[in-house]
């Protein structure tokens, strides 16, 4: 057990020095304005490029798990880099593992957002499950993991009306939870306008995603005028406490 826990450490330790290495510090002071709510010093700085970069050398690492299981994390980018990991597997059961272990630790909509392993385009069907089990989540990037999966992968050949029904019946307070909500219904205007219209003009979604979702769809390329001057129409009068 010691053994293992030296290995880890090792490992970790070897991680963090490649990613100090690549520290940008004045990106990472612009960074960390964007991601509220990092504790302090928790940011490295590495740039996307630079993360994806060393992702792809560590996944064809045997002992890459040892990582991958030492949650949580210290750093913000160590949660990027495993997120870029994911996306490289090959596996969808284990890199269906590793999801489901990591999601929990997810605490930052960069990280949520950026989680998008490329197995997952083979796997639709076999996701579904997964999905409607993370949109149930009291954790607020599982619950927008979700809803991010569901437009990314099922909001063009495999759509179906049950998927903005499962989002349209997500009610909660959290801002990054609501902004997918929003960002979902836009994107599912500009692609299957005439099938998800209903939920705006019946105004299925709470009052600020619905307005939100409006807003985000005017400001789409994909969304023609006439399209976007029908929207603006269909906006809610919120009242102020």
């Amino acid at each position: 057990m010691r053994e293992e826990k030296m290995i880890e450490e090792k490992m970790i330790e070897e991680i963090q020095k490649e990613l100090f290495a690549l520290q940008d510090i004045t990106y990472r002071d612009f960074q960390a304005k964007l991601i509220p709510g990092l504790a302090e010093g928790s940011m490295i700085g590495v740039r996307t490029p630079e993360l994806r970069k060393l992702a792809k050398q560590l996944a064809k690492r045997e002992e890459i798990g040892v990582f991958l299981g030492a949650l949580p994390h210290t750093y913000f980018d160590e949660n990027q880099l495993h997120a870029f990991i994911l996306a490289e597997r090959k596996d969808f059961a284990q890199c269906m593992d590793e999801l489901t272990r990591f999601l929990p630790y997810v605490d930052n909509w960069a990280t949520c957002d950026q989680l998008s392993p490329k197995i997952f385009k083979k796997h639709r069907q076999e996701l579904l499950p997964y999905i409607r089990e993370w949109i149930a989540s009291d954790k607020t990037y599982v619950v927008r993991f979700a809803i991010g999966m569901l437009m990314e992968h099922f909001l063009d050949e495999d759509f179906d009306l049950s998927y903005p029904e499962l989002v349209s019946k997500v009610r909660s307070e959290e801002y990054y939870i609501n902004m997918m909500i929003a960002w979902y219904f836009a994107t599912a205007l500009a692609k299957q306008y005439e099938a998800v219209l209903p939920y705006i003009e019946e105004s299925r979604l709470a009052p600020w995603t619905h307005n939100k979702a409006i807003q985000k769809a005017i400001e789409s390329n994909r969304i023609t005028a006439e399209q976007k001057a029908y929207l603006r129409g269909l906006k809610m009068v919120v009242k102020k406490a």
